[in-house]
């Protein structure tokens, strides 16, 4: 299978930096980049669906009044159907770790396309700990590394047979701008990664009696307290290099003896349990 067309989509919205970026290495690449991405920042909204979307034209293709996920929905069924590959990004802030995927509106636009069978890459740039993406002034250059490892990937991978066995590929770049990040003049290395399986989300009362949630991840990375192991994204990143993960569309089933066990007696356990047809709960006789 050759690349010819790519459907090119973010979360942070069509006219970001980000999103520019991409559209220009892979347009100059000779791709025929057609851009289906939100009309605004949509970040952090995972697999949110529409019923209905306004769609307006743009000077890069389409600008969807929605979701990433349905910027991926509406663009392989109704505006770009012969589309050989899906990109989303580039996301201005990291995605990594387990739990971060299912956030994640960039991510979740490269999941809705494997369920379309098509290949896709979800590309995101790493910002510093410690650090606001709002307020920095971001340009071309500083999705240097992320913009070649994207277009390298495209160029390579579907040849190669990657997405026979993966459905999509997570990349996390460094920013490219010689101080927080590798040098842009030098190309940043590749390392395949697992996504961290490390968790530290917790949460806490605030005087004006709310729930404030904290990410404990990035307080560890910005003092340098970094526990995730070799061979994670989160452990490549910080240390430089382009983390490549590569994955498979949720969700992995397998069989367990014990539920197995479970369902084979569910008829004759709990026989005291009656279900009330009515209002669809159950009650129990004591």
């Amino acid at each position: 299978m050759s690349v010819d067309r790519i459907l090119l989509t973010n979360d942070d919205g069509i006219d970001t930096v980000g999103f520019r970026a991409l559209h220009r290495t892979l347009s100059k690449r000779g791709y025929d980049v057609v851009a289906v991405a939100p009309a605004a920042d949509q970040s952090s909204v995972g697999r949110s669906l529409s019923t209905d979307v306004v769609v307006h034209d743009h000077e890069l293709g389409y600008a969807v009044e929605g979701t990433p996920a349905d910027c991926a929905v509406v663009g392989l069924s109704e505006l770009v159907p012969d589309a050989d590959v899906v990109v989303a990004g580039c996301n201005e802030g990291a995605n990594l770790g387990e739990y971060v995927l299912g956030r994640s509106g960039t991510v979740s636009a490269a999941v809705e396309a494997a369920f379309f069978d098509v290949p896709a890459i979800a590309t995101s740039m790493y910002v510093p700990a410690g650090e606001d993406p709002s307020e920095w002034s971001l340009d071309l250059r500083d999705f240097a590394h992320a913009s070649a490892t994207t277009g390298f990937l495209v160029d390579h991978a579907v040849g190669a047979g990657v997405f026979e066995q993966v459905d999509y590929l997570n990349v996390n770049a460094p920013m490219a701008d010689g101080e927080t990040g590798p040098n842009p003049a030098e190309r940043a290395p590749i390392e395949v990664t697992e996504p961290s399986q490390l968790y530290e989300m917790d949460a806490s009362r605030t005087p004006e009696n709310g729930v404030r949630l904290h990410d404990r991840i990035w307080d560890r990375m910005e003092t340098g307290d970094l526990p995730d192991p070799p061979g994670t994204d989160r452990r490549a990143i910080v240390e430089g290099r382009v983390s490549v993960s590569p994955l498979t569309a949720p969700h992995t089933s397998g069989h367990h003896e014990a539920l197995d066990g479970l369902a084979e007696t569910y008829e004759s356990v709990d026989a005291g349990v009656e279900i009330d047809a009515d209002v669809g709960t159950s009650t129990s006789e004591n």
